[in-house]
């Protein structure tokens, strides 16, 4: 990447913090938590866990520790002087229109909006572009609080009907509920308990959902194992669809998944038992039995059908092509035997999409955009000219369709819609957000550090133009490395204000993600996931080396594997950072797969019960089992939601008892368990900023600010 790193001047916004190592604070008097005598033999090693009783969420005791450690958490939170200033900065700053790329549905135009601080975006509809729009679907209408969210939708061929999804409390287990568009009424066609679905219509009068079988015990954590792909036809009962895919007992599928191919020909099946891997299989609708007919019958690459003309499948591919390549064949004999390269595997990783008869070949380039649009012969059509150097994305539209949209962002650019003339190749501004926030004053540069084992690891970091590298920066280091997951630059509103503050922000580009294709992330998984924490160290390390901070000034940051990341970071260099902020983390290796689809997750961790030297690494690293007693750990802000069901909330409850009986020092160790809240999918705006708020207050007071810097309080008196 060209590094866009502009030249300094001294600066320092150090204004308000003492040493950090000055401010002294009393050690907090935590809520009591009973140890229970749970033992489990792995391979004749006894492992204790005294805190399993908090793995029951339907229990009374464990809902009276959540109300005790919330209480604890948020009288220490409100007691920090300047967390009202920036919940007002975040509030001001979150406060303009955010507008959705349009599309079109049954000759109607749709646009998501938000006015500024709605808790959830609104759907609108036009019938042409210069027309007026009206409210379509309101999702702040769908509960008071806000906390139920609009969780995907569909529309028939003829867009005469959506069905749309949505979620209670954050929780993964949706609604699906059919309304006709023109009248607004809803269809008696709710469908109940569905989790990990899309929703695919079959022309006009049904469509195709996935769920599992209703769980014994919590719905919350209670494993789930069996995925199947139903057929919903309107005006039946539920209880009436028929199971196109996954009934069979003998082998089951963790993730079902089926889609309809634009033309409405061909119903294309997926089916995994994790996260990476999977079957591939079609039906061709147009038979009047249609029979399964296999492309894929292992699980050990990753394969989906992009597109069909007529009876010949585009198919993207990682077999023998870790970085990705489109093959063709015809849907008569699918196997990979008979494949052909459109669009051969380059040394970037290749992520396609189609539209207005062309694909869009987007390549990722040190985790930059780059993107190329060909026709359906295979042909280089030319190389889409970006905005600027930073991610690009949604480049999809219908087959019939002369222009689609697509958005550019990096740390320091938010997010903007363009509209591109598909036969041109030309790009102009269709929005533009109005934010309080000059790009223009920060920059980011990416840089390439060496890893433990030698690796070399991109990273950007980001910050106002003329901070001083003298290491009192305060500084937020945020990684993830896990299931193929790229970090690619991205403008967050709220890291906006930590940006303002003189805060610097960097993102590496961790093993165990999909920068640099199946190899890049295979190397972070199982017996490598090592090399992941190495990489964070090593990012830390270099931060402080080269003056940007130093460990008094610095935070980690990560969420679910990311939050593993962090526990793993900092049980094992305790020493390395001030702050320590893990969100709904995988946090116990050795039971992550016995709550509900965790077991999906063994690909890239490998479970307990593999074997003895799975058992051992696991055991190694997994945070919950390498607390030690007496050692200064930092100060640590753990955040989860009650209603997680993917990354149950046990994980960060065990994690902060442990922290908690065995810290050594003052450094306070809290846990703030958000109410109605999941993993994170569809939160209300007003419950994301009150956590930012909770978090930055609790990082800059823990580094010893005992006042925001000048800028950000300027900012607010004005």
């Amino acid at each position: 990447m060209k590094n866009i790193y502009c030249g300094m001047v001294t600066l320092s916004l150090l204004f308000g913090a003492t040493s950090a190592n000055s401010q002294n604070q009393k050690k907090l008097n935590y809520p009591e938590t009973k140890k229970v005598d749970t033992v489990t033999d792995y391979f004749g090693t006894a492992v204790k866990d005294p805190y399993r009783w908090l793995e029951n969420d339907r229990s009374e005791q464990t809902e009276n520790w959540v109300k005790r450690q919330n209480e604890v958490t948020f009288n220490y939170l409100e007691n920090i002087p300047y967390r009202d200033q920036l919940k007002k900065r975040l509030t001001t700053l979150w406060d303009y229109e955010k507008l959705g790329a349009p599309f079109t549905e049954g000759g109607k135009i749709y646009f998501f909006k938000n006015n500024g601080l709605q808790n959830q975006s609104v759907l609108y509809r036009k019938d042409a572009e210069n027309d007026s729009s009206k409210v379509f679907l309101d999702p702040n209408k769908f509960s008071p609080d806000g906390t139920t969210s609009l969780a995907g939708l569909s529309f028939s061929k003829d867009g005469k009907k959506v069905a749309y999804a949505i979620s209670e409390g954050g929780s993964d287990w949706r609604k699906i509920i059919v309304m006709d568009t023109d009248s607004h009424k809803i269809l008696g066609d709710t469908i109940r308990d569905v989790k990990f679905s899309g929703i695919s219509w079959k022309g006009n009068e049904g469509f195709y959902y996935s769920s599992y079988d209703k769980p014994d015990g919590s719905e919350l954590s209670a494993k789930t194992d069996q995925h199947k792909l139903y057929y919903h036809k309107l005006g039946t009962a539920q209880s009436e669809d028929k199971i196109i895919f996954g009934d069979s007992a003998e082998q089951k599928r963790r993730y079902v998944g089926g889609s309809v191919t634009e033309d409405d020909r061909y119903l294309v099946i997926s089916a995994r038992n994790s996260t990476s891997g999977g079957e591939l299989y079609l039906m061709d609708l147009a038979q009047k039995e249609p029979k399964l007919v296999t492309i894929m019958d292992n699980f050990d690459t990753d394969s989906y059908v992009i597109e069909n003309d007529g009876s010949k499948l585009y198919i993207v591919t990682n077999l023998n092509a870790p970085n990705r390549k489109i093959v063709t064949v015809d849907a008569s004999n699918p196997q990979p035997e008979n494949w052909k390269d459109f669009i051969p595997e380059t040394e970037n990783v290749l992520s396609p999409s189609t539209g207005g008869g062309y694909f869009f070949a987007e390549y990722m380039v040190d985790a930059i955009s780059k993107v190329k649009q060909y026709d359906y012969t295979g042909k280089l059509v030319r190389e889409v000219e970006l905005p600027g150097v930073g991610s690009a994305g949604g480049f999809g539209a219908k087959k019939k369709e002369d222009v689609l949209y697509y958005s550019f962002t990096n740390y320091v650019t938010p997010g903007t819609i363009y509209k591109y003339d598909i036969e041109k190749g030309t790009s102009e501004v269709y929005n533009k957000p109005n934010i309080d926030f000059k790009p223009e004053d920060f920059t980011s540069e990416q840089v390439f550090y060496t890893s433990k084992d030698g690796t070399k690891i991109p990273m950007i970091i980001t910050y106002k133009k003329g901070t001083e590298f003298n290491g009192k920066n305060p500084t937020i280091l945020y990684g993830y490395g896990g299931f193929n997951v790229s970090l690619t630059p991205g403008f967050s509103t709220a890291m906006s204000v930590w940006l303002e503050q003189g805060g610097i922000y960097a993102v590496p580009n961790l093993r165990g993600g999909g920068e640099y294709g199946k190899k890049w992330h295979d190397a972070g998984t199982q017996l490598q996931k090592q090399n992941v924490f190495d990489d964070f160290i090593s990012a830390a390390e270099f931060l402080i080396d080269k003056g940007y901070t130093s460990s008094d000034y610095l935070a980690i940051r990560g969420g679910s594997n990311g939050g593993l990341l962090v526990g793993a970071a900092m049980t094992q260099r305790p020493d390395l950072m001030k702050v320590a902020l893990p969100a709904v983390g995988v946090l116990d290796m050795l039971r992550y797969h016995t709550f509900t689809a965790g077991a999906g997750w063994a690909y890239d961790y490998g479970t307990a019960e593999d074997n003895k030297e799975m058992f051992d690494y696991l055991y190694g690293y997994s945070p919950v089992h390498n607390v030690k007693k007496g050692v200064s750990y930092p100060a640590t802000l753990v955040t989860t939601g009650d209603h997680d069901d993917r990354v149950v909330p046990a994980h960060s409850f065990k994690f902060a008892a442990e922290l908690q009986d065995k810290q050594s020092g003052n450094a306070p160790v809290l846990i703030r368990i958000e109410t109605k809240a999941g993993h994170g999918a569809g939160k209300p705006t007003s419950k994301i900023i009150e956590e930012y708020a909770d978090i930055f207050g609790f990082t800059l007071y823990n580094m010893g600010y005992k006042a925001l810097p000048n800028e950000l309080n300027t900012k607010i008196k004005g």
